[in-house]
Protein backbone atom coordinates (compact mmCIF):
# COMPACT_ATOMS: atom_id res chain seq x y z
CA UNK A 1 0.00 0.00 0.00
CA UNK A 2 2.61 2.10 0.30
CA UNK A 3 4.45 1.50 -3.23
CA UNK A 4 5.95 4.61 -4.84
CA UNK A 5 4.79 6.82 -1.44
CA UNK A 6 7.96 9.04 0.17
CA UNK A 7 8.00 8.84 3.75
CA UNK A 8 9.69 11.20 5.76
CA UNK A 9 10.64 9.36 8.73
CA UNK A 10 11.65 11.78 12.18
CA UNK A 11 13.79 10.22 15.11
CA UNK A 12 14.08 12.12 18.40
CA UNK A 13 16.39 11.69 20.85
CA UNK A 14 14.61 8.46 22.98
CA UNK A 15 15.75 5.32 23.86
CA UNK A 16 13.13 3.90 21.26
CA UNK A 17 15.46 5.34 18.59
CA UNK A 18 16.64 1.72 18.16
CA UNK A 19 12.84 1.30 17.12
CA UNK A 20 13.57 3.38 14.20
CA UNK A 21 15.68 0.93 12.21
CA UNK A 22 12.82 -1.93 11.95
CA UNK A 23 10.45 0.87 11.15
CA UNK A 24 12.53 2.40 8.41
CA UNK A 25 13.23 -1.15 6.95
CA UNK A 26 9.31 -2.30 6.90
CA UNK A 27 8.37 1.13 5.26
CA UNK A 28 10.65 0.42 2.72
CA UNK A 29 9.50 -3.32 2.07
CA UNK A 30 5.91 -1.79 1.72
CA UNK A 31 7.34 0.12 -0.97
CA UNK A 32 8.00 3.37 0.60
CA UNK A 33 11.00 5.52 -0.55
CA UNK A 34 12.28 6.63 2.85
CA UNK A 35 14.57 9.89 3.73
CA UNK A 36 15.61 10.43 7.75
CA UNK A 37 15.82 13.36 9.40
CA UNK A 38 17.18 13.10 12.98
CA UNK A 39 17.89 15.71 15.99
CA UNK A 40 21.14 15.84 17.44
CA UNK A 41 20.83 14.05 20.58
CA UNK A 42 19.12 11.28 18.50
CA UNK A 43 22.72 10.43 17.05
CA UNK A 44 23.32 9.13 20.88
CA UNK A 45 20.89 6.57 20.73
CA UNK A 46 21.02 4.97 17.05
CA UNK A 47 23.98 5.83 14.37
CA UNK A 48 23.31 7.79 11.68
CA UNK A 49 25.27 5.28 9.34
CA UNK A 50 22.53 2.59 10.43
CA UNK A 51 20.15 5.06 9.11
CA UNK A 52 21.39 5.62 6.13
CA UNK A 53 22.08 2.22 5.48
CA UNK A 54 18.51 1.37 6.09
CA UNK A 55 16.74 3.61 3.89
CA UNK A 56 19.43 4.15 1.54
CA UNK A 57 19.84 7.89 1.48
CA UNK A 58 21.73 10.59 3.40
CA UNK A 59 20.67 10.96 7.00
CA UNK A 60 19.95 14.85 7.60
CA UNK A 61 20.47 16.53 10.93
CA UNK A 62 22.39 19.97 10.46
CA UNK A 63 20.72 22.85 8.32
CA UNK A 64 23.16 23.03 6.05
CA UNK A 65 26.46 20.04 5.34
CA UNK A 66 29.46 21.47 7.20
CA UNK A 67 32.25 19.97 4.62
CA UNK A 68 30.58 21.86 1.42
CA UNK A 69 28.15 24.12 2.53
CA UNK A 70 24.93 22.84 1.21
CA UNK A 71 21.58 23.80 2.17
CA UNK A 72 19.19 20.86 3.61
CA UNK A 73 16.09 22.92 2.63
CA UNK A 74 13.20 22.26 5.08
CA UNK A 75 10.86 23.31 3.14
CA UNK A 76 11.99 21.02 -0.01
CA UNK A 77 11.46 17.67 2.23
CA UNK A 78 8.06 18.85 3.62
CA UNK A 79 6.95 19.40 -0.46
CA UNK A 80 8.50 15.77 -1.38
CA UNK A 81 7.12 14.13 1.66
CA UNK A 82 3.34 12.22 1.34
CA UNK A 83 3.76 11.63 5.29
CA UNK A 84 6.28 12.99 7.58
CA UNK A 85 6.15 10.33 10.70
CA UNK A 86 7.82 11.07 13.63
CA UNK A 87 8.84 8.28 15.28
CA UNK A 88 9.18 8.10 17.77
CA UNK A 89 8.85 11.44 19.37
CA UNK A 90 9.76 12.40 22.83
CA UNK A 91 7.67 14.75 25.11
CA UNK A 92 10.21 17.93 24.42
CA UNK A 93 10.11 17.65 20.59
CA UNK A 94 6.11 17.49 21.15
CA UNK A 95 5.41 20.44 23.24
CA UNK A 96 8.35 22.38 20.83
CA UNK A 97 5.83 21.24 17.57
CA UNK A 98 2.69 22.27 19.65
CA UNK A 99 3.97 25.62 20.54
CA UNK A 100 5.38 26.60 17.02
CA UNK A 101 9.38 26.17 17.88
CA UNK A 102 11.99 25.56 15.21
CA UNK A 103 15.42 25.02 16.30
CA UNK A 104 16.08 22.11 14.81
CA UNK A 105 16.34 21.07 11.17
CA UNK A 106 12.88 18.58 12.23
CA UNK A 107 11.18 21.13 13.51
CA UNK A 108 11.24 23.41 10.76
CA UNK A 109 10.58 20.77 8.51
CA UNK A 110 7.05 20.38 10.60
CA UNK A 111 6.56 24.05 10.46
CA UNK A 112 6.97 23.59 6.68
CA UNK A 113 5.29 20.46 5.63
CA UNK A 114 2.00 20.43 3.91
CA UNK A 115 2.06 16.70 3.98
CA UNK A 116 0.02 14.62 6.62
CA UNK A 117 1.93 14.38 10.00
CA UNK A 118 2.29 11.28 11.97
CA UNK A 119 3.44 11.30 15.78
CA UNK A 120 4.37 8.10 17.85
CA UNK A 121 5.09 9.24 21.79
CA UNK A 122 7.79 7.81 23.52
CA UNK A 123 8.71 8.41 26.54
CA UNK A 124 8.19 7.54 30.69
CA UNK A 125 4.61 7.28 32.09
CA UNK A 126 4.82 9.75 34.49
CA UNK A 127 6.01 12.05 31.50
CA UNK A 128 3.03 10.51 29.22
CA UNK A 129 0.84 11.70 31.74
CA UNK A 130 1.31 14.74 33.24
CA UNK A 131 -1.13 17.25 32.27
CA UNK A 132 1.45 19.22 30.26
CA UNK A 133 1.95 16.30 27.55
CA UNK A 134 -1.40 15.54 27.45
CA UNK A 135 -2.43 19.00 26.42
CA UNK A 136 0.51 19.29 24.06
CA UNK A 137 -1.04 16.12 21.97
CA UNK A 138 -4.47 17.45 22.37
CA UNK A 139 -2.98 20.59 20.98
CA UNK A 140 -1.35 18.84 17.97
CA UNK A 141 -4.77 16.64 17.45
CA UNK A 142 -6.29 19.76 16.94
CA UNK A 143 -3.79 20.68 14.50
CA UNK A 144 -4.30 18.58 12.07
CA UNK A 145 -1.57 15.57 13.46
CA UNK A 146 -2.41 11.91 13.65
CA UNK A 147 -1.35 10.52 17.32
CA UNK A 148 -0.54 6.62 17.22
CA UNK A 149 -1.71 6.00 20.86
CA UNK A 150 1.06 4.82 22.71
CA UNK A 151 0.19 1.26 24.11
CA UNK A 152 0.97 -0.16 28.06
CA UNK A 153 3.88 -2.13 28.91
CA UNK A 154 7.49 -1.84 30.76
CA UNK A 155 9.21 0.87 30.04
CA UNK A 156 12.69 1.41 30.37
CA UNK A 157 12.62 3.36 33.32
CA UNK A 158 11.50 -0.37 35.16
CA UNK A 159 8.00 1.21 35.33
CA UNK A 160 4.86 -0.53 33.76
CA UNK A 161 2.51 2.03 31.90
CA UNK A 162 1.66 4.12 28.65
CA UNK A 163 4.17 5.79 27.10
CA UNK A 164 6.11 3.04 25.01
CA UNK A 165 6.10 3.76 21.39
CA UNK A 166 4.00 1.39 19.41
CA UNK A 167 5.60 -1.34 17.43
CA UNK A 168 7.22 -0.69 14.07
CA UNK A 169 4.44 -3.00 12.55
CA UNK A 170 1.82 -1.62 13.80
CA UNK A 171 3.34 2.34 12.97
CA UNK A 172 3.68 0.84 9.16
CA UNK A 173 -0.25 -0.51 9.37
CA UNK A 174 -1.55 3.12 10.72
CA UNK A 175 0.53 4.89 7.99
CA UNK A 176 -0.50 2.54 4.97
CA UNK A 177 -4.02 3.08 6.27
CA UNK A 178 -3.82 6.94 6.39
CA UNK A 179 -1.85 7.03 2.91
CA UNK A 180 -4.77 4.93 1.34
CA UNK A 181 -6.24 5.84 -1.73
CA UNK A 182 -8.70 3.06 -2.33
CA UNK A 183 -12.39 5.00 -0.08
CA UNK A 184 -14.78 2.85 1.71
CA UNK A 185 -15.94 0.33 -0.91
CA UNK A 186 -18.35 -2.43 -0.88
CA UNK A 187 -16.57 -4.19 2.26
CA UNK A 188 -17.82 -0.52 4.21
CA UNK A 189 -20.24 -2.16 7.17
CA UNK A 190 -19.65 -5.79 6.51
CA UNK A 191 -17.98 -8.44 9.00
CA UNK A 192 -15.20 -10.61 8.09
CA UNK A 193 -13.81 -13.63 10.49
CA UNK A 194 -9.89 -13.27 9.85
CA UNK A 195 -7.78 -15.95 11.42
CA UNK A 196 -4.18 -15.88 11.79
CA UNK A 197 -1.05 -17.28 13.76
CA UNK A 198 -0.40 -20.43 15.30
CA UNK A 199 -2.75 -22.84 17.72
CA UNK A 200 -1.10 -24.50 20.69
CA UNK A 201 -1.98 -28.06 21.15
CA UNK A 202 -0.61 -28.61 25.00
CA UNK A 203 1.07 -32.11 25.95
CA UNK A 204 1.88 -31.27 29.48
CA UNK A 205 1.67 -28.32 31.29
CA UNK A 206 5.19 -27.21 30.07
CA UNK A 207 5.44 -28.58 26.59
CA UNK A 208 2.84 -28.03 23.14
CA UNK A 209 3.24 -28.66 19.67
CA UNK A 210 2.60 -25.41 17.26
CA UNK A 211 4.43 -23.98 14.09
CA UNK A 212 6.28 -21.21 12.61
CA UNK A 213 3.66 -19.33 11.45
CA UNK A 214 4.23 -15.61 12.78
CA UNK A 215 0.56 -14.01 11.92
CA UNK A 216 1.80 -11.57 9.98
CA UNK A 217 -0.37 -12.35 6.50
CA UNK A 218 -3.57 -12.78 8.72
CA UNK A 219 -3.01 -9.62 10.08
CA UNK A 220 -2.02 -7.73 7.03
CA UNK A 221 -5.53 -9.12 5.58
CA UNK A 222 -7.14 -8.07 8.68
CA UNK A 223 -6.07 -4.52 8.63
CA UNK A 224 -6.69 -4.25 4.50
CA UNK A 225 -10.33 -5.13 5.24
CA UNK A 226 -10.57 -2.72 8.02
CA UNK A 227 -9.29 0.03 6.01
CA UNK A 228 -11.69 -0.49 3.31
CA UNK A 229 -14.46 0.21 6.11
CA UNK A 230 -15.19 -3.51 7.24
CA UNK A 231 -16.04 -4.91 10.59
CA UNK A 232 -12.98 -6.84 11.56
CA UNK A 233 -12.98 -9.61 13.98
CA UNK A 234 -9.64 -11.35 14.05
CA UNK A 235 -9.33 -14.46 15.82
CA UNK A 236 -5.35 -15.18 16.67
CA UNK A 237 -3.27 -17.56 17.57
CA UNK A 238 -0.11 -17.41 19.37
CA UNK A 239 1.65 -14.25 17.63
CA UNK A 240 4.11 -11.07 18.83
CA UNK A 241 2.35 -8.90 16.21
CA UNK A 242 0.08 -5.99 17.47
CA UNK A 243 -3.38 -5.51 16.69
CA UNK A 244 -4.11 -3.98 13.65
CA UNK A 245 -6.19 -0.31 13.41
CA UNK A 246 -9.96 -0.67 13.60
CA UNK A 247 -9.78 -4.62 14.13
CA UNK A 248 -11.30 -6.53 16.89
CA UNK A 249 -8.75 -9.26 18.09
CA UNK A 250 -9.95 -12.30 19.94
CA UNK A 251 -6.94 -14.29 21.02
CA UNK A 252 -7.38 -18.07 21.62
CA UNK A 253 -4.42 -20.69 22.03
CA UNK A 254 -6.23 -24.45 20.95
CA UNK A 255 -7.34 -25.59 17.65
CA UNK A 256 -10.29 -26.31 19.97
CA UNK A 257 -10.72 -22.50 21.23
CA UNK A 258 -9.97 -21.29 17.53
CA UNK A 259 -12.91 -23.55 16.12
CA UNK A 260 -15.54 -22.64 18.96
CA UNK A 261 -14.41 -18.57 18.47
CA UNK A 262 -14.56 -18.83 14.43
CA UNK A 263 -18.32 -20.49 14.47
CA UNK A 264 -19.43 -18.04 17.31
CA UNK A 265 -18.35 -14.85 15.34
CA UNK A 266 -19.48 -16.22 11.76
CA UNK A 267 -22.87 -16.57 12.54
CA UNK A 268 -23.35 -12.72 12.19
CA UNK A 269 -20.61 -12.29 9.39
CA UNK A 270 -20.37 -11.66 6.06
CA UNK A 271 -17.58 -13.77 5.17
CA UNK A 272 -14.31 -15.36 6.48
CA UNK A 273 -10.61 -15.21 5.57
CA UNK A 274 -9.59 -18.63 6.63
CA UNK A 275 -5.48 -17.42 7.11
CA UNK A 276 -4.17 -19.14 10.61
CA UNK A 277 -2.04 -22.15 10.81
CA UNK A 278 -4.29 -24.72 13.14
CA UNK A 279 -2.99 -27.89 14.04
CA UNK A 280 -4.78 -30.95 12.37
CA UNK A 281 -3.83 -33.06 15.32
CA UNK A 282 -3.68 -32.81 19.02
CA UNK A 283 -2.72 -34.68 21.77
CA UNK A 284 -5.57 -37.06 22.91
CA UNK A 285 -4.56 -36.95 26.70
CA UNK A 286 -3.01 -34.17 28.07
CA UNK A 287 -0.97 -34.72 30.96
CA UNK A 288 -1.73 -32.45 34.19
CA UNK A 289 1.68 -32.67 35.63
CA UNK A 290 5.29 -32.08 33.77
CA UNK A 291 6.17 -35.80 31.97
CA UNK A 292 9.33 -36.31 33.72
CA UNK A 293 12.28 -37.84 31.11
CA UNK A 294 13.07 -41.83 31.22
CA UNK A 295 15.09 -43.98 29.57
CA UNK A 296 12.44 -45.13 26.79
CA UNK A 297 11.21 -43.93 23.78
CA UNK A 298 7.87 -42.23 24.74
CA UNK A 299 5.00 -42.16 22.28
CA UNK A 300 2.12 -39.34 22.03
CA UNK A 301 -1.32 -40.56 20.66
CA UNK A 302 -2.70 -37.75 18.40
CA UNK A 303 -6.38 -37.29 17.58
CA UNK A 304 -7.49 -35.11 14.72
CA UNK A 305 -8.74 -31.65 15.59
CA UNK A 306 -12.21 -30.02 14.20
CA UNK A 307 -12.09 -28.71 10.86
CA UNK A 308 -12.92 -24.98 11.31
CA UNK A 309 -13.07 -24.11 7.29
CA UNK A 310 -15.38 -27.51 6.89
CA UNK A 311 -17.60 -26.42 9.63
CA UNK A 312 -17.87 -22.71 8.32
CA UNK A 313 -18.28 -24.34 4.53
CA UNK A 314 -21.29 -26.17 5.95
CA UNK A 315 -22.74 -22.76 6.66
CA UNK A 316 -21.79 -20.51 4.22
CA UNK A 317 -25.06 -19.89 2.04
CA UNK A 318 -23.97 -16.50 0.07
CA UNK A 319 -21.24 -15.47 2.10
CA UNK A 320 -17.55 -15.43 1.13
CA UNK A 321 -14.85 -17.64 2.26
CA UNK A 322 -11.09 -17.20 1.48
CA UNK A 323 -8.87 -20.57 2.34
CA UNK A 324 -4.53 -20.88 2.58
CA UNK A 325 -2.48 -23.81 1.62
CA UNK A 326 0.83 -23.66 2.63
CA UNK A 327 2.55 -26.94 0.70
CA UNK A 328 6.13 -28.15 -0.01
CA UNK A 329 5.22 -30.67 -2.81
CA UNK A 330 1.77 -31.11 -5.34
CA UNK A 331 0.73 -28.07 -4.13
CA UNK A 332 -1.49 -26.75 -6.96
CA UNK A 333 -3.16 -30.29 -6.98
CA UNK A 334 -4.01 -30.23 -2.70
CA UNK A 335 -5.11 -26.24 -3.36
CA UNK A 336 -7.56 -27.42 -6.00
CA UNK A 337 -8.61 -30.63 -3.81
CA UNK A 338 -9.47 -28.21 -1.12
CA UNK A 339 -11.12 -25.90 -2.92
CA UNK A 340 -13.67 -27.78 -4.19
CA UNK A 341 -14.21 -30.00 -1.20
CA UNK A 342 -14.58 -27.22 1.49
CA UNK A 343 -16.41 -24.58 -0.93
CA UNK A 344 -13.85 -22.03 -0.75
CA UNK A 345 -14.11 -18.77 -3.56
CA UNK A 346 -10.58 -18.97 -3.62
CA UNK A 347 -7.31 -19.85 -2.34
CA UNK A 348 -4.37 -18.53 -1.64
CA UNK A 349 -1.24 -20.87 -2.11
CA UNK A 350 1.88 -20.28 -1.08
CA UNK A 351 5.52 -22.44 -0.98
CA UNK A 352 7.71 -23.79 1.38
CA UNK A 353 10.05 -23.89 -1.84
CA UNK A 354 9.96 -20.60 -2.73
CA UNK A 355 12.28 -17.98 -1.44
CA UNK A 356 11.22 -14.90 0.01
CA UNK A 357 7.51 -16.39 1.30
CA UNK A 358 6.37 -18.36 3.78
CA UNK A 359 6.65 -18.13 7.78
CA UNK A 360 8.74 -15.29 9.10
CA UNK A 361 9.35 -12.84 6.37
CA UNK A 362 7.93 -9.79 5.33
CA UNK A 363 7.36 -10.71 1.73
CA UNK A 364 4.79 -13.72 -0.11
CA UNK A 365 4.89 -15.18 -3.23
CA UNK A 366 1.55 -16.30 -4.01
CA UNK A 367 -1.25 -18.04 -6.27
CA UNK A 368 -4.63 -17.50 -6.49
CA UNK A 369 -6.92 -20.36 -7.29
CA UNK A 370 -10.59 -20.73 -7.92
CA UNK A 371 -12.88 -22.50 -10.52
CA UNK A 372 -11.93 -20.04 -13.04
CA UNK A 373 -8.04 -21.07 -13.16
CA UNK A 374 -4.87 -19.69 -11.42
CA UNK A 375 -3.41 -16.34 -11.11
CA UNK A 376 0.46 -16.25 -9.88
CA UNK A 377 1.38 -13.17 -8.30
CA UNK A 378 5.24 -12.45 -7.98
CA UNK A 379 7.19 -11.99 -4.76
CA UNK A 380 5.75 -8.80 -2.59
CA UNK A 381 5.60 -7.16 0.49
CA UNK A 382 2.49 -9.24 2.28
CA UNK A 383 0.89 -5.85 2.50
CA UNK A 384 0.12 -5.71 -0.50
CA UNK A 385 -0.91 -9.78 -1.20
CA UNK A 386 -3.65 -8.62 1.72
CA UNK A 387 -4.31 -5.77 -0.86
CA UNK A 388 -4.71 -8.33 -3.92
CA UNK A 389 -7.37 -10.57 -1.54
CA UNK A 390 -9.30 -7.65 -0.24
CA UNK A 391 -9.53 -6.71 -3.88
CA UNK A 392 -10.81 -10.02 -4.85
CA UNK A 393 -13.45 -10.53 -2.42
CA UNK A 394 -14.73 -7.05 -3.44
CA UNK A 395 -15.10 -8.49 -6.77
CA UNK A 396 -16.95 -11.59 -5.88
CA UNK A 397 -19.39 -9.34 -3.52
CA UNK A 398 -19.81 -7.61 -6.29
CA UNK A 399 -21.48 -10.38 -8.22
CA UNK A 400 -23.32 -11.85 -5.88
Amino acid sequence: MLQGKHILLGVTGSIAAYKAAMLCRLLRVAGADVKVVMTATAKEFITPLTMATLSKHPILVEFFNPENGEWNSHISLGEWADCFLIAPATANTIAKMAHGIADNLLLTTYLSARCRTVVAPAMDCDMFAHVTTQENLATLRRHGVEIIDSPEGELASGLCGKGRMAEPEQIVAFVEQLLSEKKKSNLAGRHFVVTAGATIEAIDPVRYITNHSTGRMGYAIAASLAARGAKVTLVSGRTSLPTPQGVERVDVLSAEQMYEQCVHHFASADGAVMCAAVADYTPEEVATHKIKKSDDDMCIRLRRTKDIAAALGAKKGNRVMVGFALESDEGVESAESKLRRKGFDFIVLNSLLDKGAGFGVDTNKVTFIDAAGHEQLPLMPKSEVAERIADRIEQIISHK
